[in-house]
């Protein structure tokens, strides 16, 4: 059915005085102890298919045993999730005959690839094709392949989407980024086109990070689900390519600028592509982990709330060309995990109407890997999920006077975190253009595409802006939010036993409160009409 309306309809939330009932606390000392240990060398950074991983797994099943949470997987609390793990091997390469001139951009600094394909051996020939920003939109009437076959061509395009005009001021979102502009739309639209290939020119504007992230992410083992990844995948610095479009004669800019206007067709480079990929494979499996606080109520506890936060981070790799360092991601996301556990404790003591689920994805760094495992094969139906509130990159800083909820104005939601801020003291966070495609990059987008209303219950962490009010020292504090840039997917992200976590604390009891608060009403969330993830058939 389809799950829409406008919040004039009033059906959602409004008419249950979720207050009036007793609310469970989360503490922070259990949130701190689970911090520290999650984010300690221990755990060798949760790497997905690591040590690590696995005794993470452990941890968490062990922990939601202990504190009564019941299996949410029959008699498990794992979710088994089966991945293709791939490491590039250092010989391998890939080299570009352009205008008579042979170029090999150095592997790490000026291109980034890795072979999705499962095959540990990849040889191929190629022409290169420019596919503008490598979209095919039927809601946007805009097809940057406008009916060119690629099958086996590589493809350059570009990250983000197109931008608006004067004439279009709202299109793909306007100043906001839209999943079409996401890495991970484009390689899977590049699969679909049957390319041999794909890669991505970086800018720092245009992908909202630095080289240094995508260099991390090709520096350590890659994972994907089985079949879902093209011969190769990566980026290419804007020199490099600004470099490669010279020597066959084109020119990037003049390029890039047909390629936003509408009607743009994919420009043959005149460039031919030879790549030779060694790669080490290997088959993997790996948990979500589940844990559930049955409903009270005879109807309503067949419908679920999930709570979600992935577990995984980057493991045990190279930094800086120092083997074996730990990337503890105590940020990201220790932090988000280990405010589950605390808010599953307190849970337990204060049952609500609907079936409450504490969800923990594996390989979100991998691209949303264990969240896409889920609603292919969810343990509560779909259907029958109300929402999914994820925790990722939680506040560390200090407490704030407002909450960030950003992408809840896609559904009720947005009228019902409003109703649980006021209760709490807080407002909401000012709504600002998402630039960097922040929706479209934690475990709630998946369940939101599959249909159920999700959003990520935010900080300025997440958002790296610092634009959130914080309560005490406001400068200092968004100025430390700021700084975590510079420690995101680096090894610098360590715990820091002199954090003030009431802040962390504060945004694992709105979402807790705001968890009950659909959990006690007498309807489920509802997605707008004109949204888009609100024409999802459920």
């Amino acid at each position: 059915m389809h799950r829409f309306s406008v919040f004039a309809t009033g059906l959602a939330l409004a008419s249950t005085n979720v207050f009036a009932q007793p609310q469970p606390v989360v503490a922070e000392a259990p949130l701190r102890a689970h911090l520290a240990f999650l984010a300690d060398d221990l755990l060798e950074g949760r790497g997905t298919g690591q040590r690590g991983g696995d005794l993470t797994v452990r941890y968490l099943e062990t922990q939601a045993a202990a504190m009564g949470l019941k299996p949410a997987a029959g008699k498990l609390y794992r979710q088994s999730v089966k991945m293709v793990g791939t490491t590039t091997m250092p010989n391998s390469s890939v080299r570009f005959e352009a205008g008579g001139k042979t170029l090999a951009p150095a592997l790490g600094s000026e291109i980034l690839y890795a072979n999705a394909s499962g095959q540990a051996q990849v040889r191929f020939n190629a022409p290169v094709v420019f596919a503008g920003y490598g979209i095919d939109s039927a809601d946007e009437n805009w097809d940057d392949f406008a009916g060119t076959d690629v099958k086996g061509k590589l493809l350059i395009v570009m990250v983000n989407d197109p931008q608006p005009t004067a004439a279009e001021p709202n299109r793909f979102g306007g100043k906001s980024l839209t999943y079409y502009g996401r890495w991970m739309y484009k390689y899977e639209e590049a699969l679909r086109q049957g390319a041999a290939g794909i890669l991505l020119i970086h800018t720092t504007e245009s992908a909202s990070y630095p080289w240094s992230v995508p260099a991390t992410s090709f520096g350590h083992e890659r994972f994907e689900l089985a079949g879902a990844g093209n011969a190769l995948q990566g980026w290419i610095h804007e020199d490099s390519a600004r470099a490669l479009f010279a020597a066959a004669g084109k020119d990037l800019d003049a390029l890039r600028a047909q390629a936003e206007v509408r009607g743009f067709k994919p420009v043959d480079l005149g460039i031919v592509m030879h790549a030779a990929l060694d790669s080490t494979i290997r088959q993997v499996e790996q948990f979500n982990v589940a844990g559930i606080v049955p409903g009270t109520d005879p109807v309503l506890k067949e419908q679920a709330v999930i709570y979600s936060a992935h577990w995984d981070h980057l493991g045990i790799g190279t930094a800086n060309g120092t083997p074996d360092q730990i990337w503890n991601g105590a940020i990201d996301n220790a932090s988000g995990s280990a405010a589950l556990l605390a808010m599953a404790q307190a849970a337990l003591a204060h049952p609500a109407r609907r079936t409450q689920i504490f969800l923990w994805p594996c390989a979100e760094e991998q691209g949303l890997i264990g969240s896409r495992a889920y609603v292919r094969s969810p343990l509560w139906p779909l259907a029958k999920t109300a929402v999914d509130l994820n925790l990722d990159s939680m506040n560390f800083v200090g407490m704030t006077r407002d909450i960030g909820v950003a992408g809840s104005e896609r559904s009720s939601l947005y009228a019902s975190a409003a109703r649980v801020a006021r209760r709490m003291g807080l407002r909401l966070a000012p709504a600002v253009p998402d630039l960097g495609g922040a929706y479209f990059r934690a475990d709630h987008f998946m369940f939101a595409k599959a249909g159920v209303p999700a959003f990520n219950v935010g900080s300025a962490v997440f958002s790296g802006d610092g634009s959130f009010e914080f309560a005490d020292n406001p400068v200092a504090a968004s100025a430390r939010m700021v700084a975590f840039k510079k420690d995101y997917h680096q090894v610098s992200d360590r715990y820091n036993p002199a954090w003030d976590l009431s802040g962390m604390v504060q945004q694992a009891q709105f979402t807790l409160n705001l968890g009950y608060a659909v959990a006690n009403a007498a309807a489920m969330p509802v997605w707008n009409r004109n949204d888009p993830l609100g024409k999802v058939q459920r």
